[in-house]
């Protein structure tokens, strides 16, 4: 890579911006998003206090902080899960599998950048809230999605 080359990277704009309720956390990602999913399991229910999270996996590597990273705290809702939210506002950003530190599960309403990706489907719906339908015609799947 040139020397103009290495210029242009650093100063292309992010791809994709986000941030917490109270704005004190700002992120960019430089890099896709992996499909969206809905995640119907009572850790993403009790997390969230909604009937799903809706998650995407992006490449550690690509999630970048802007601002506010020292407001960011981490609470392991299982041995291999730990959840990162805003101490400020409690707004979730990602979730992460311990055996997979390359890999976040964000939070996509956190997204200030429109995206034109739509959910792909919808998982543990065996675990879903009792209370709520689902009616979008996505496939449903009892744990994950099949690989």
């Amino acid at each position: 890579m040139g020397v103009i080359d290495k210029v242009n990277a650093k100063s292309a704009p992010a791809k994709l911006r986000g941030s917490c309720h109270c704005g004190s956390i700002h992120y960019e990602i430089h890099g896709e998003l992996g499909p969206i999913v809905c995640c119907h399991c009572s850790q993403c229910r009790k997390s969230q206090g909604t009937a799903f999270a809706t998650n995407a996996p992006v490449k550690t590597s690509d999630f970048h902080f802007v601002s506010g990273e020292e407001d960011l705290r981490q609470f392991q809702t299982s041995p291999d899960k730990v959840r990162a939210f805003c101490q400020q506002c409690g707004s979730p950003i990602y979730s992460q599998l311990i055996k997979k530190p390359d890999v976040l599960r964000l939070r996509i309403g956190t997204l200030d950048t429109e995206i034109d990706a739509k959910p792909t489907a919808h998982i543990y719906v065996d675990s879903k809230a009792e209370w709520h339908e689902i009616n979008d015609g996505l496939p449903q799947f009892s744990e994950r999605e099949p690989r």
